[in-house]
């Protein structure tokens, strides 16, 4: 059988502050159009549909209609929430989406009622394919309850967890089937993109490969926005988003993974970059030099630094040569000083310094707190 692994579209995404809803159009147009042209037998789309855990109506107009889309023909697609999505969301879309022949898993499912989905691909091959939505450290001793059935010890850490759960809707797998898992999180090997939200990548929130069996022939991993293959026991793969979400990401190449998979053999993987969306670039330079570069750039999203003193209507003039533009910002010599102490000249704090400096003053120093900011004021200014 042959799969379509994506993940990480992030529809709703505003970069500094331009809507890109008529680039995620054209995005997911063409991940249904390469579904098509590949002939397809399964979709998975392995978390984080949208940007927010509260979409807006034109991003739910987006992403509903493009899994329908790729449901055509009886493909099977299979959709599980990321950490970015509202898990109840997708849950309040799985009986109607299940209606139509779409899987959507937003909270953790026990194997027999939907954590573990089997069903024969159109190729003809029985499959079984084991899904793990994203859970926060609160929902993974939920989620172990659940199995469980009663109260669990809570002392357990988070990548012990992960593999419990794995291992239940993995228990499963037989030499005669087709063996997959899908499932959004960190691996501690795997390389950032740069758009990933930071509080939900940090150590406390990693898992091991190991956790996935050698009985599986391939899992399909969301939440690292670079495509790429993660060592262990099977072929482990991130799909990367197929948008560059940010600026962190303009060397990224945005895509998706095309899957070649038969019982009792490892699946064969082949990656297809996705083109539709603008390139995202950091450039730097005098206005002399800015304008030499702005050919070519017209159909590019652009940081700019520019290297030159401050001073009125430089924002506007670099503009005008790049339209492009959407973050100026001085070259780190040219920058304003704030105060003088001495002969040390003190640069400009930036916001999560100064909140960091007001929860000091008022003896209210929390990690947790500080870690908030950072995951808001990233959400407003990318």
């Amino acid at each position: 059988m042959k799969i379509l692994h994506t993940a990480d579209w992030h529809v709703g995404k505003i970069l500094k502050g331009r809507s890109r809803a008529d680039e995620h159009r054209a995005v997911l147009r063409e991940l249904v159009q390469l579904a098509r042209e590949e002939d397809v037998d399964a979709v998975i789309v392995a978390g984080d549909l949208f940007d927010t855990s509260a979409p807006t109506p034109e991003s739910q107009s987006l992403v509903l209609p493009t899994l329908m889309a790729l449901r055509e023909d009886g493909r099977d697609v299979v959709v599980l929430a990321g950490n970015h999505d509202n898990p109840h969301l997708l849950e309040v879309y799985r009986p109607v989406l299940g209606a139509l022949g779409i899987h959507v898993v937003g909270a953790f499912r026990r194997p027999d009622r939907g954590g573990t989905l089997e069903f024969t691909a159109r190729s003809g091959e029985p499959v079984r394919l084991a899904v793990l939505p994203f859970l926060s450290h609160r929902y993974v001793v939920r989620a172990a309850e659940v199995l469980a059935g009663g109260a669990v010890d809570h002392n357990r850490d988070y990548a012990g967890r992960v593999a419990e759960l794995i291992g239940a809707l993995t228990a499963g797998f037989a030499g005669d089937t087709v063996n997959l898992v899908t499932t959004h999180g960190t691996l501690p090997n795997g390389r950032f993109g740069g758009g990933e939200r930071e509080a939900q990548s940090i150590f406390s929130y990693y898992f091991e490969a190991t956790a996935f069996p050698a009985t599986t022939q391939y899992a399909a991993l969301g939440h690292l926005h670079r495509r790429q293959q993660i060592a262990g026991p099977c072929p482990i793969w991130y799909s990367g988003s197929p948008i560059a979400v940010d600026f962190g990401e303009e060397r990224n190449t945005p895509g998706a993974l095309l899957i070649t998979v038969e019982p009792g053999r490892p699946a064969v993987v082949r990656e297809a970059p996705i083109r539709s969306a603008r390139a995202l670039a950091t450039v730097t330079g005098t206005l002399e030099q800015l304008e030499t570069m702005a050919e070519g750039l017209e159909e590019t999203w652009l940081r700019v630094i520019v290297a030159e003193p401050p001073r009125p209507g430089l924002a506007e003039r670099v503009r005008e040569l790049l339209p492009g533009a959407l973050d100026v910002d001085l070259d780190e010599r040219f920058r304003p000083v704030r105060a003088r102490r001495g002969q040390r000249q003190v640069a400009v704090r930036t916001p999560r310094d100064l909140f960091r400096d007001y929860l000091a003053a008022e003896n209210r120093h929390d990690d947790q707190v500080a870690a908030l900011f950072d995951r808001l004021y990233d959400e407003v200014a990318r």
